[in-house]
């Protein structure tokens, strides 16, 4: 039997970049507030002090910052036909572990989702007709809009700090910005990073052939900056450790660097880490939560009775806490009917490496999210008509470090391994960049996630079973973005080029992206979404899914976690300013 605690006003599952914002804002309205952690406390300062957290051995190859398979996993197969097996090394993406989340570990890219992404299939259908979309293809829109989100993308791009030239300003375009971004109620906190060799290069190019390059949104700060939270950050020094590190030196956002100076002070809040939630609690008529059960180090249960429950874990992990405590009806793809774990997407990224003999690119001096983008091919900034397939990307030069160990390029026809080997990394390494493509993942009635028929973790709980592979549709996409990146690589007068499309299937031994979507999706309608417009439960109207990108309907052609942040802030403006009015449904 658990031991039953006092009871909170709320109770957050997971201390990342949700967890933190929605701890701030309704500990700040006076409830109070228990965060509970899977993972260890994480402090910038004792963490990742500059004397070494630029262990690329450490963090980067054996992954101190993420989670243990041991600790949780889930399976996987890229058909229902295959039997799926555990993951037994994190690799094709990797979920954080410990405060802060992945919020510690991410590059600091910080984009705004288009306006036609939030109404994706009525935009598409109206333009191209129905019959453009492939049958099996899911895709949603949104049941919020770009201009009800926009003053939310504002408050976390304020949190964050974050560098960038705005393109549109309350619908003006604006010279040097993004000219395809929706409009901006306010220019970016902090000026644009300093640009590197490379990405001076490729914006040369881009314009040559009748592009608008802009420099990437970047989270990685220009200048130092104090935050609407009064909490101080520094200025970015171009270390290239942003992506599977902490930052020591308070310039890269995060939740450490951004919220939890300010969350700590206050005296109704409350971490309690190391600790495992087993299962979200349900009252006799399974239409209220009455909080969490979860298991310490120890392996000592308790019960944390609360009167609101807000799910704020990793995204895959959201799906499986739903499923297994009974919330929501679980998808069986067979039929279509049914919405927890339905629209699981991803991100469909490709490369193009050159190397450039005749220039001292110093891959090195870099950051998670500076570089030089153009965005002429993300989502329907291009006509599809004669393509055969609908979705895009971002793409541009954002090489992101030159750490020794895993920065190894060489030209073609170079041995494996040896003195020959040897001698062409060591003339190589200054001289090659890679540019790359970011694309769509849109939703597939054959992709989904659901509880493993055979295999448990260490608390005896069933994993979580991930099906997918990339379709048709994503890797005609690919191919397309990655022939137009190659287009304006060899307008860069490389001395070797090499593309690299996406190919199918997925593999989950091959590092991508983390942006995993999709699960509990949000919409306006209970039969094809688990929450309604304010994230909030169909089925249990005092738990919430507060901005995860679980919520997702499908994956675009952006980094996540700015529409992640905005949703957070979304959903605590719901939460204090209609829900605590009138506990209920919000719709």
């Amino acid at each position: 039997m658990a031991r039953k605690l006092p009871s909170k006003n709320v109770v957050v599952i997971g201390l990342g970049w949700t967890g933190s914002i929605l701890s701030y804002h309704l500990a700040k309205a006076g409830l109070d507030v228990v965060a509970i952690e899977r993972g260890p406390w994480r402090d910038t300062a004792t963490d990742f002090p500059p004397a070494y957290a630029q262990d690329e051995l450490r963090y980067a190859i054996r992954l101190d910052l993420f989670l243990r398979p041991a600790q949780e996993t889930l399976t996987f197969r890229n058909r229902a036909d295959q039997t799926a097996l555990p993951i037994r090394n994190f690799a094709g993406f990797l979920p954080g572990n410990g405060v802060g989340g992945a919020g510690i570990h991410w590059n600091g890219q910080t984009w705004r989702f288009l306006p036609t992404d939030f109404r994706l299939r009525s935009h598409l259908t109206e333009r191209y007709g129905a019959s453009m979309l492939p049958g099996d293809m899911t895709i949603q829109d949104w049941p919020v809009s770009y201009d009800e989100l926009e003053p939310y993308y504002d408050r976390f791009e304020k949190l964050c700090g974050t560098s960038g030239k705005a393109g549109n300003l309350k619908g003006v375009k604006q010279d040097g910005g993004n000219p395809f971004e929706g409009w901006r109620s306010s220019e970016y906190p902090t000026p644009p990073l300093k640009q590197g060799l490379g990405a001076t290069l490729f914006a040369e190019a881009a314009r040559k052939l009748g592009h608008s390059p802009f420099p990437q949104p970047a989270s990685n700060l220009s200048e130092a900056y104090t935050n609407p939270l009064g909490i101080r950050m520094g200025q970015c020094s171009y270390c290239g450790f942003c992506e599977r590190f902490g930052c020591g030196n308070y310039s890269k956002a995060s939740p450490q660097t951004c919220v939890l100076p300010a969350l700590m002070r206050l005296p109704n809040f409350t971490a309690q880490t190391e600790s495992e939630v087993l299962r979200i609690n349900l009252d006799s008529t399974g239409k209220r939560a009455t909080g969490v059960t979860y298991v310490d180090t120890s392996g000592e249960e308790w019960e944390q009775p609360a009167d609101i429950v807000l799910l704020c874990a990793f995204a895959l992990f959201n799906v499986q806490l739903m499923l297994i405590s009974g919330i929501g009806k679980p998808y069986d793809p067979d039929s279509g009917q049914g919405v927890l774990g339905r629209n699981y997407a991803y991100q469909t990224t490709s490369s193009v490496s050159v190397i450039l003999k005749d220039k001292v690119l110093n891959p090195f001096i870099a950051t998670g999210a500076h570089g030089m983008m153009i965005d002429d091919y993300n989502g329907d900034n291009f006509d599809h008509g004669n393509l055969g397939f609908v979705g895009g990307g971002y793409m541009g030069a954002g090489q992101t470090n030159g750490r020794p160990i895993q920065t190894r390029p060489v030209p073609k026809g170079t041995p494996k391994w040896g003195a020959a080997w040897k001698k062409a990394t060591a003339e190589t390494y200054q001289h090659a960049y890679s540019l790359s493509t970011h694309g769509s993942s849109y939703s597939y009635r054959d992709c989904w996630l659901d509880l493993d028929p055979t295999y448990k973790d260490r608390l005896g709980r069933p994993l979580m079973r991930m099906t997918f592979d990339f379709h048709d549709n994503e890797l005609k996409m690919s191919a397309y973005l990655t022939e137009r990146l190659a287009e304006i690589a060899k307008a860069m007068n490389p001395t070797e080029m090499q593309a690299h499309p996406r190919k199918g299937p997925y593999d989950s031994t091959i590092y991508q992206t983390t942006h995993n979507t999709g699960g509990t999706v949000m919409g306006d309608d209970p039969q094809t979404s688990v929450l309604n417009r304010y994230c909030q439960s169909w089925d249990v109207h005092n738990l919430f899914i507060p901005g995860g990108a679980s919520v997702f309907p499908q994956n675009h052609g952006y980094n996540p976690t700015n529409t992640v942040g905005a949703l957070a802030f979304w959903t605590a403006d719901a939460i204090t300013q209609l829900y605590l009015k009138n506990p209920g449904p919000l719709v």
